[in-house]
């Protein structure tokens, strides 16, 4: 492998073609890190609106650090696997603490919630440090380089890293995994590197990496209340996503009165069928509380953490007193 002619390829065909991203736009390690966590299992389109808000509200480390969970949850609500905000903040805290955000590898890697993924990004794109990242657009990309489904993918993006500029290098690769070498079918007569790929040379790019047996699709029926009384509706502790709201399933004391209407909602390898029914109640479930949507004396709906299923059951309801 000519390493030093693909690096050369990769970086003119990233400087002419490059996205314009937000988190591009700045060398704060802070943004970059929120950018970094986002940006893990969440599209680049999807992540982009969070993004922005998120450091409108929370613009550095000391602001994230005083907030409470609630508050950080509400604004990462959408974007799941929440262990991922909780983690932010209890690093923001030993950012705050230390006033400022670690300038090395090493202690940027420990900071609850960073693997080598991200410590490396960081590292690299906030200070120039020559670390290789390795993310599945990474790891797709090297093993047609190499037409070998079994490399060392480490070794590899540490050899083709431009420790020149270590944060364009990363970006570079990934973005080609991102645009040109996609899953599948990759756009081989658009790649800057084609003639320097053996899987191309051989015919094996769609063969390569090898795919992963995809666990059992789990589909579940449940049923939504909404429960309504005096301009309030009654949510409970949620035992999908901890630290959030829900609506309600039924429970001993509810009595169903009419259907809403249904919706899907997956989660990894779940998919839920979910029914949404107005229902009455004789008594309480435990832990349940009364939320008002504008109350001057308690947050709102939408100052909560409240659990996607529960926003689209509620937007069900919108959708059937709007067309009635």
């Amino acid at each position: 492998m000519d390493s030093a002619a693909l690096r050369r390829k990769l970086a003119q065909w990233y400087e002419k073609h490059r996205r314009d991203l937000p988190w591009r736009r700045t060398r704060d390690p802070y943004a970059i890190w929120i950018s970094e966590i986002m940006l893990q299992q969440t599209r680049v389109a999807a992540a982009i609106p969070y993004y922005e808000r998120f450091l409108a509200r929370f613009p550095d480390a000391g602001s994230l650090a005083g907030a409470t969970e609630d508050e950080v949850l509400t604004h990462w609500s959408g974007l799941g696997y929440y262990s991922r905000a909780r983690n932010l903040r209890k690093a923001a805290r030993l950012v705050a603490d230390r006033g400022a955000f670690p300038r090395d590898h090493a202690a940027i890697l420990e900071l609850p919630g960073i693997g080598a993924y991200t410590a490396a990004a960081v590292a690299s794109i906030a200070f120039g440090l020559p670390h290789a990242v390795v993310d599945g657009n990474v790891r797709r990309v090297v093993a047609r380089l190499t037409n070998d489904g079994a490399v060392d993918v480490q070794a590899v993006a540490d050899r083709l890293l431009d420790r020149k500029n270590p944060g364009r290098s990363n970006q570079a690769l990934m973005e080609l995994g991102a645009l040109i070498c996609l899953p599948g079918i990759p756009l081989c007569n658009a790649c800057p590197v084609a003639r320097l790929c053996e899987a191309k040379q051989h015919g094996t790019q769609e063969e390569l990496p090898p795919k992963r047996e995809r666990p059992e699709v789990k589909r579940i029926a449940l049923k939504l209340l909404v429960i309504r009384r005096r301009g309030r509706i009654l949510l409970v502790p949620s035992t999908r996503v901890r630290g959030f709201w829900d609506l309600p399933e039924p429970f001993e004391g509810a009595r169903l009165a009419s259907k809403i209407g249904v919706f899907r909602h997956s989660i990894l390898n779940r998919q839920y069928n979910f029914e949404v029914w107005e229902a009455l109640v004789r008594t309480l479930p435990p832990h349940s509380r009364w939320w008002a949507a504008s109350d001057p004396a308690n947050p709102k709906l939408d100052e909560i953490p409240l659990s996607t299923a529960s926003k689209k059951a509620l937007l069900c309801l919108d959708k059937k007193e709007n067309t009635t």
